[in-house]
């Protein structure tokens, strides 16, 4: 908006005492090119200008005209918008031309208006003023839109609800030649944190700067966007337009995770622990929302294939099983057994062949509208989050004698020069590899591991409801282990984490072995628990790294920049999310391959070919159709073969409990900070 002139007088200022801030050079008016030497702040009622026929330097014509009445104040440069608020400018300009009659001039097209009003509107709730408090807000009632954030947030860790279903979205009932695999369907996740992480570490200095609530939109627009892509690229079978979905939703998760944190922090300094737990317990807890949300948006949106009975002239082309539908053309079908069909949440289907490509998952359908609800919620609740204003502390609160001052804190140009970082960097990046891992699979790995043994308690409804336990760990972890860090410590804390976790992880095997090797013993329902509860315990040594973390870098580096320090912290949770799925699948990957070369050379030759169409040499053709499969070996194997599919992860779980020990060293090294380090007083 700039300066116009009305007949012969240039239009100043609106009425009523506002302030109208002038910054720097102003548009051409007419054939005039009027400028201004410096920024001001104006105040007066109605200003008359004549308009001369030469350039005119407008700070000399005003300051030596004294019938203008005016006050000049130098001023701090503010944005050009902010100069002329739309929200002063709605009704028109009044000015005094001159034949001294007050006269309303309108402010321009409508349109024009519209958007200025629309534009003041996002300024109030989103601009910087918008973000502080005042002196009598409830520090408590912050807590509650913190906590919606991060539940908005923290979807990736209840990815694993999602990604069974995507490895059979052709096939449904069994993966289908053209089905992705549970690798390809997994890496969204960890793609989704990783970019989380670097979106947190490169917008730390600009969060600062914009405030709290315009992060939290930015974040939640990049959020609604990526669901979208992310949907499409499932409705079209696109893997890569999948990928860079979950990438955009983590880079707005990402810049929309510490700013709620930072909040918090600032109003709690005297319980920090609690402060960032209760705000990352959101973040754990999003997965039992995610995955009881997707499950029933999947079963009202899906619908089961067609079913071609037990026995059909099957033509085996590449790998893949053909066969000619009421006399038509060859299409591809899939076979399911009975321990296939355990692992479904779809009831009264039988074991048989099933028509490729005739039924759906709902899965595309249920994120997009789960992402929609996320937007809206994130939204909602940044229009209620503030933080305190400057000075704050709570009553009755005195801040300890070493964290007071200006040298109480790192600058964040010299957190990374710090021996510190990279040592409590490292722990929690191994902390965080297995629950990662176990997160990322949860509700195939439990169907894998103990379906085929004992079908009737490890049902589909029983890995759902594992996976909810799952995020109770994570939310209970970063609750719990937060408030206890405000007891003990964040490095006592640090310490249970890495000596505690070990036993954890070298004990699963031995718990999947006694319980599958005698499943209907009197022993198997309590090893299944067993089982449960550590890889439970596990989670929350995740949840808990994550949210001591934060108030653990308050400790180390002072409070004041803990918002863009724990960003690159959230660096570690990148790694760890590539990492942990990865060094899992693979060593999964390589058991199966061992196992299935096993079972082959063990396997009837005249069953194989009765069975799959094609002799022994083309098995690995087969395989890679994801038409040989162990479960369907199984059935063609002598009595007395044990399934190997249990055991799958055994190595897996040894190699965590390796890592979580290699930080256990590391966080012994961590020790307080150098005070050459801190800013100086």
């Amino acid at each position: 908006m700039f300066l116009r002139p009305v007949k012969s007088c240039l239009l100043l200022k609106q009425t009523r005492s506002t302030k109208l801030y002038l910054q720097h050079f102003l548009r051409n008016l007419s054939t005039n090119h009027i400028y201004i030497s410096r920024n001001l702040s104006i105040t007066n009622r109605n200003i008359r200008t004549p308009m001369s026929t030469n350039n005119v330097n407008l700070w000399r014509n005003l300051s030596t005209n004294p019938e203008n009445n005016l006050k000049f104040i130098p001023k701090i440069s503010e944005p050009p918008w902010r100069a002329f608020s739309p929200l002063g400018s709605i009704a028109g300009k009044r000015c005094v031309s001159t034949d001294g009659q007050e006269k309303i001039q309108s402010s321009g097209i409508g349109d024009q208006k519209s958007s200025h009003v629309r534009a003041g509107i996002l300024d109030r709730l989103f601009g910087e003023s918008s973000n502080i408090a005042t002196s009598g807000t409830n520090r408590w009632s912050m807590f509650v839109p913190a906590f919606l954030i991060h539940l908005c947030l923290g979807v990736g860790y209840g990815w694993s609800a999602l990604s069974p279903a995507l490895t059979r979205e052709f096939g449904l009932v069994v993966s289908s030649a053209g089905d992705w695999s549970l690798a390809q369907v997994t890496y969204p996740m960890s793609i989704a944190l990783a970019s989380g992480g670097i979106a947190a570490a490169v917008a730390g200095r600009w969060q600062i700067k914009v405030g709290v609530r315009k992060s939290l939109l930015t974040g939640s627009l990049l959020i609604g966007l990526g669901y979208s892509m992310a949907s499409a690229g499932i409705w079209h079978h696109n893997l890569p337009l999948l990928y860079i979905g979950k990438m955009v939703v983590g880079a707005g998760g990402g810049i929309a995770y510490t700013p709620p944190l930072q909040a918090l922090i600032e109003w709690f300094p005297d319980k920090k622990g609690l402060a960032s737990g209760v705000a990352l317990s959101g973040f754990g807890c999003a997965a039992l929302v995610f995955a009881s949300s997707m499950s029933g948006l999947m079963n009202r949106f899906s619908h089961i294939p067609t079913y071609l009975g037990s026995h059909l002239d099957i033509i085996t082309q590449n790998g893949r099983q053909l066969s000619r539908i009421e006399g038509g053309e060859l299409q591809e079908v899939v076979y399911a057994t009975t321990a296939d069909l355990a692992k479904l949440p779809y009831q009264d289907m039988v074991e048989g062949f099933y028509l490729v490509g005739s039924g759906s998952s709902g899965a595309a359908a249920s994120l997009l509208t789960m992402g929609g609800v996320y937007v809206a919620g994130i939204i909602a609740a940044s229009l209620f989050i503030k933080r305190p204003p400057p000075g704050y502390l709570p009553e009755g609160y005195t801040p300890p004698v070493a964290a007071t001052g200006s040298g109480s804190n790192v600058n964040l140009d010299n957190v990374m020069k710090t021996p510190q970082f990279w040592l409590l960097f490292a722990t929690s990046t191994l902390l965080c590899t297995g629950g990662m891992g176990l997160m990322s699979v949860a509700k195939p790995m439990i169907q894998n591991v103990f379906t085929g043994s004992i079908p009737l308690l490890v049902t589909s409804s029983f890995a759902s409801s594992y996976l909810m336990v799952m995020a109770l760990g994570n939310l209970g972890g970063r609750l719990g282990w937060a408030a206890v860090s405000d007891r003990i410590g964040r490095r006592a804390t640090f310490n249970i984490f890495t000596l505690g976790a070990i036993p954890l992880y070298a004990s699963l095997p031995f718990f999947i072995t006694q319980c599958v090797t005698d499943p209907t013993g009197p022993m198997a329902p309590y090893y299944l628990a067993a089982f449960c509860a550590s890889t439970v315990t596990a989670i929350s040594v995740m949840g808990g790294t994550f949210a001591v973390l934060p108030a653990y870098e308050a400790d180390l580096y002072g409070p004041k920049y803990v918002g863009a320090i724990h960003g690159r912290f959230l660096m570690s949770a990148t790694i760890s999310a590539f990492v942990g799925p990865g060094l899992l699948l693979n060593l999964k990957k390589i058991a199966e391959t061992n196992a299935i070369n096993d079972l082959l050379g063990k396997v009837d030759p005249v069953a194989f070919l009765d069975k799959f169409g094609v002799g022994l040499p083309e098995a690995g053709t087969l395989i890679e159709a994801k038409t040989l499969t162990i479960s369907n070996l199984m059935t063609i194997m002598p009595n007395g073969t044990i399934d190997p599919s249990p055991f799958l992860y055994n190595d897996t779980m040894y190699a965590m409990a390796g890592l979580v020990g290699a930080a256990s060293l590391l966080h012994f090294m961590v020790k307080p900070v150098d005070k050459k380090y801190f800013e100086k007083p």
